[in-house]
């Protein structure tokens, strides 16, 4: 492990050890990796000019965007997961696709069809709405 702060550099340093998900230890650490990436998503996004709420749950992300249209919302959702996942990669994490979810949530009554969210473009999978 090397750490980096503006000029600086320590020395290597080797970590044999490691904090499994279940130590008390676990929820700090993620927090304390992942806040700096939630910070810079949130500085992203209000430059793109996408409003997209995020809410974080120890290690779990959550992002709430509103819209009156579908295509928008799924428009601001692709750009916000290409964001996120660009920013993860330069800190060295994977996104997990087969535990990322989409809800679309509607105030109108009756039959919803909502729209998949295509992201095989960047890569990823066409996430399908969850019925709720």
């Amino acid at each position: 492990m090397q750490c980096h702060w503006n000029n600086f550099s320590s020395p290597f340093f080797n970590v044999d050890i490691g904090i499994g998900q279940g130590s008390a230890l676990s929820p700090i650490l993620s927090a304390v990796y992942i806040s700096p990436v939630f910070h810079i998503l949130k500085k992203y996004l209000k430059h793109l000019k996408i409003p997209v709420s995020i809410l974080s749950f120890i290690n779990n992300g959550l992002f709430i965007v509103q819209s009156k249209s579908l295509t928008f919302l799924n428009s601001f959702l692709f750009h916000s997961y290409n964001v996120i996942s660009f920013i993860l990669d330069k800190f060295g994490l994977i996104l997990e696709y087969g535990k990322m979810e989409v809800f679309h949530f509607s105030r109108l009554q009756g039959v919803f069809n909502s729209l998949s969210l295509d992201l095989s473009e960047i890569g990823s999978p066409v996430l399908k709405p969850k019925d709720t």
